[in-house]
């Protein structure tokens, strides 16, 4: 197995623990458990770190503020009520922001994945963490049409944004 190899399996790994963590436990433990994996990702992973973590910060805001709106208008519900993004799920989206330079390259090459996946991948999530009891999905069918399409949207943007301005982080 290639370095390149390696560190997109553990990349993934490390993503997949974190998400698991955060999703599970809901709290200030999970946020710093995985902002401690973000930063492994960034010492141990990370060929460019500071670019990468530059890139992380503008997609952690971007994701948050589009979960922000999901909270605020009844798509997604937090059990704690909370009303916006939980800090938990702002850690998420910094984890699911390693992936973009890492186990998820690959859809940079290839643009159409990016439509396709992205509206299924993006739900599956939310859908999974609320059968975990992180979040509701309070209009069920409506909730998962709007996170696919928001998705939809998101991801390719993420990625463009990515190529454009942190082109550095691209392994």
């Amino acid at each position: 197995m290639t370095p390149d190899v390696r560190r997109k399996v553990a990349n993934f790994i490390l993503f997949q623990a974190g998400w698991l963590i955060c999703v599970l436990m809901t709290d200030w433990a999970a946020v710093a458990i995985g902002l401690g994996l973000v930063a492994l990702h960034l010492v141990v992973l990370s060929e460019r770190p500071l670019a990468e973590f530059r890139f992380i910060l503008v997609g952690v805001v971007i994701g948050s503020v589009l979960d922000g709106l999901w909270f605020r208008t009844g798509v997604l519900q937090d059990p704690a009520g909370s009303g916006w993004t939980p800090p938990w799920l702002v850690v998420i989206w910094a984890l699911f922001l390693t992936t973009l330079s890492h186990s998820l390259s690959w859809m940079h090459r290839r643009r159409w994945y990016q439509l396709l996946f992205a509206p299924v991948a993006g739900p599956f999530a939310y859908f999974t963490a609320a059968a975990l009891g992180a979040v509701s999905l309070p209009l069920a069918q409506v909730s998962l049409v709007a996170l696919s399409l928001g998705w939809l949207a998101l991801f390719p943007a993420l990625m463009l944004i990515q190529q454009r301005y942190f082109a550095e982080t691209l392994s």
